[in-house]
């Protein structure tokens, strides 16, 4: 089975968790999202990777046209039940590193934690330049590893440990990079520690409690350091939350 097979059917199993995850269907940069962009009812927008549409939902009272895309048909099935209200919204299986569809077709292309599980983040930013039209606006949310490379190691291999479906989180200075190549000029960004509740975060892609406990023993036994860049919280002998990284950047298409 391949890395985009292995997203499908993690998604495919837990696409209502999806749906209902306090850590994608809420947070402060859902709303920034609506502040940052210019939207408007002229404006036709590509949300890639929307797995529970929680980008989608928030945008689509804004603008003229949403395409929701994801690989997974059975999570965008699920979503469009979910937001038949919202009628401007279309939705289509898409691979976000080969997007069908025409160059500079969109306005704006959002894409928020989802990239960490794309195994060519380097051919989707290339998709993202191709398919937005000159002057457009990209708004990308993901997780991203810190730039010393032991605590870049450790929250991938935690991440992998929890969901095979992960790829692998980036540094900041290696999606810097991917951008600047596709002349998607940075214009406004944002880092944040995003705090993660554990028991939900490890039983959303996790029912096997060998594996739960592998993961729970990865952190307890992580050195102090570590511990204390991810903000471990343990009460009663139990992890109860610990945080990561995330980056918010909206760039503009020269």
């Amino acid at each position: 089975m391949n890395e985009k097979d292995h997203v499908k059917q993690v998604f495919s199993k837990n696409k209502e968790s999806y749906v209902t995850s306090s850590t994608h269907s809420t947070g402060s940069d859902l709303e920034l999202m609506v502040e940052w962009l210019s939207l408007g009812l002229d404006k036709t927008v590509l949300d890639i990777a929307t797995g529970g549409g929680h980008v989608a939902k928030k945008l689509s009272p804004h603008v003229g046209k949403l395409v929701a895309t994801d690989l997974t048909k059975e999570m965008l099935e699920n979503t469009a039940k979910h937001l038949k209200e919202y009628k401007n919204i279309s939705y289509e299986v898409a691979d976000a590193g080969d997007l069908p569809y025409e160059d500079n077709s969109f306005d704006i292309i959002t894409c928020r934690i989802a990239a960490h599980h794309f195994p060519q983040p380097k051919k989707f930013v290339k998709e993202v330049a191709r398919v937005l039209k000159p002057g457009g606006k990209f708004l990308f949310i993901d997780n991203v590893a810190p730039e010393d490379p032991a605590l870049d190691k450790f929250v991938n291999t935690l991440e992998k440990m929890r969901d095979y479906s992960h790829g692998r989180s980036l540094r900041i200075s290696e999606w810097e990079n991917l951008l600047g190549q596709e002349k998607l000029h940075v214009q406004k960004d944002k880092t944040k520690k995003k705090t993660l509740p554990y028991q939900e975060w490890v039983t959303r892609t996790l029912d096997d409690e060998d594996e739960i406990k592998k993961v729970r023993d990865y952190i307890w036994n992580a050195d102090v350091d570590t511990k204390e860049y991810f903000q471990v919280k343990i009460e009663s002998d139990q992890i109860t939350s610990f945080a990561i990284d995330e980056l918010m950047v909206l760039c503009k298409k020269q």
